[in-house]
């Protein structure tokens, strides 16, 4: 009998196409069914997690957040259905047995049997990987030629017109974990050999700027650099042993998109720029734009048409030119926004810079999330309609490359644990019933407190604190509780302790421990002893 997704979420081989899946409701939770026959189709499943409130205001939000907005749901649609049709040519693309009926170089056609059928020593390639790879492949190398593929190329170039004008952007979607550094060292290597062997080529690269959100991201992706040591062209064998010298002759470039950013070249005051501005237009004190190229892409310079492969894509947009499709922005949330929108125009622009210099042929984006943030003036959520390639988080648990997430689940104490908590004092067996039914996390917090604290209501002691009243004109009185404290940590003495302040703390903890059990009778013996 076919189990459902909590008996056995693994269903298919990382290595193989995908031939089952669990069903899933229109939340994107799994439906508890036997699992169906065939591949998922690419569906668009909320990023955006739904409010925990419940009333008429927390539903009217919702509404409000719908990622299929009137304004956007023909795209959004049309988007999913040009990602399962590119699937579906890729599929019938690489069924074929006859390397020759490819319409790929033969640099590609080796690199693609390798692939598929080379027994690794070390890691295989997930076929997530191999699929991705093939995917930009099959767009770069085989659809130009046919006019029955024309309208997916002229979806793309429309996507990319609309949000990206000057730029060629192509967005795969791998899950965290499914392994984006591998698929960007398949990249490098298709284009880096095809370059190096058909130098005539228009089609091909060998110069590449990797971007980063960050500069410990940029660290780890040192490996893509075919100098390391641990590179993964020779360490991953994802390059046969006779081509690694041409892969090789690649120049990459790590970076983070804040590089793109022009730095002061001449510090100033106010004062002291006023005197050397005078009456003429504002003096320029940062760098140039090609100042700024040259520090921050360096010999890429020296190329035409480099490749560009973004890590964490989901950061690099440009803001929606025409209306604002967002809902109203909370208070607490427009400084958030406010930095989406200032990371994301500064990392575009920087690529619009290098395009503007030297070229740049194609835009690789990779994320497990390529949807616009909030601040974009797209809906919050939204798809990038230059998505050409989907593996979701469900394909990898169900191919078993993730592992799948467990979130532990609070309970309600029984009341034998309830009558242990009421017989230290702190709390009574149905008071700690009703809390725990009221918020279970609250249940747990009192429970570890009363084991610890071990004393009645009674013997609490108050402090009374000075505090100045609000309008500021005289001191105010207030007593509060004290900090609580508990029979294993006893108070700590003031740097005025005297004789009788240490015997009343002994005092004090002897009473309180006649009150505990016996379990925590003894740590209060032991401490006791060691502040006497």
């Amino acid at each position: 009998m076919a189990q459902s997704f909590f008996e056995q979420p693994i269903l298919n081989s990382p290595y193989e196409p995908p031939h089952r899946h669990h069903g899933l409701d229109p939340k994107g939770q799994p439906l508890d069914s036997p699992p169906i026959d065939g591949r998922r189709k690419s569906e668009l499943i909320s990023p955006v997690p739904p409010s925990r409130k419940q009333g008429k205001k927390a539903k009217q939000a919702e509404l409000d957040l719908d990622l299929f907005a009137e304004e956007d749901e023909e795209g959004q649609a049309y988007t999913l259905a040009i990602i399962n049709e590119i699937r579906s040519y890729v599929t019938a693309w690489r069924g074929l047995n006859n390397p020759a009926d490819w319409g790929v170089t033969p640099v590609t056609q080796r690199l693609l049997q390798y692939w598929r059928h080379h027994e690794f020593e070390s890691v295989r390639p997930f076929f997530c990987q191999v699929e991705a790879a093939e995917t930009a492949i099959w767009l770069t190398e085989v659809a130009p030629k046919q006019k029955q593929h024309a309208h997916l190329w002229k979806h793309i170039q429309a996507a990319n017109q609309g949000a990206n004008p000057e730029l060629m952007r192509i967005a795969l979607k791998l899950a965290t974990g499914a392994g984006k550094t591998t698929v960007m060292a398949m990249l490098i290597a298709w284009q880096t050999l095809n370059a190096v062997r058909s130098p005539a080529s228009n089609q091909f690269s060998r110069a590449f700027l990797i971007v980063a959100p960050g500069i410990t991201i940029r660290d780890r992706l040192q490996i893509l650099l075919p100098s390391h040591p641990d590179n993964y062209y020779a360490k991953r064998e994802l390059v046969p042993a006779d081509m690694l010298l041409d892969v090789a002759k690649a120049k990459i470039v790590l970076t983070n998109y804040h590089a793109f950013k022009r730095r002061e070249v001449m510090e100033l005051t106010k004062v002291g720029r006023a005197f050397l501005q005078g009456r003429d237009a504002p003096i320029q004190t940062t760098e140039t734009e090609g100042a700024m190229l040259k520090r921050a892409c360096g010999e890429l310079l020296a190329f035409k048409n480099v490749v560009v492969i973004n890590d964490e894509a989901h950061h690099c947009y440009r803001e929606r030119p025409q209306g604002d499709a967002e809902t109203p922005i909370a208070a607490e949330d427009r400084e958030e926004a406010k930095r989406n929108s200032e990371a994301a125009r500064l990392w575009i622009s920087g690529l619009e810079a290098l395009k503007r210099k030297v070229g740049v042929r194609t835009v690789f984006d990779l994320s497990a999330t390529p949807f616009f943030l909030r601040g974009s003036g797209y809906r919050e959520g939204t798809l990038f309609p230059w998505t050409v390639s989907d593996f979701s988080l469900m394909d990898a648990i169900e191919c078993g490359i993730v592992k799948l997430p467990r979130i532990p689940w609070r309970t309600i104490p029984s009341p034998a644990k309830c009558r242990s908590i009421a017989s230290c004092g702190s709390i009574s067996a149905s008071g700690c019933r009703r809390r725990a039914r009221r918020n279970p996390a609250s249940s747990i917090r009192w429970r570890r407190r009363s084991r610890l604290n071990c004393r009645p209501p009674s013997m609490r002691s108050t402090a009374t604190t000075k505090r100045r009243s609000r309008s500021g004109s005289r001191p105010g009185w207030r007593r509060r509780r004290s900090s609580s404290w508990c029979a294993t940590t006893p108070p700590r003495p003031s740097s005025s302790t005297n004789g009788s302040r240490a015997s009343s703390a002994r005092t004090k903890m002897a009473r309180c421990a006649s009150a505990m059990p016996a379990t925590c009778r003894s740590s209060a013996t032991t401490m006791s002893t060691a502040t006497g």
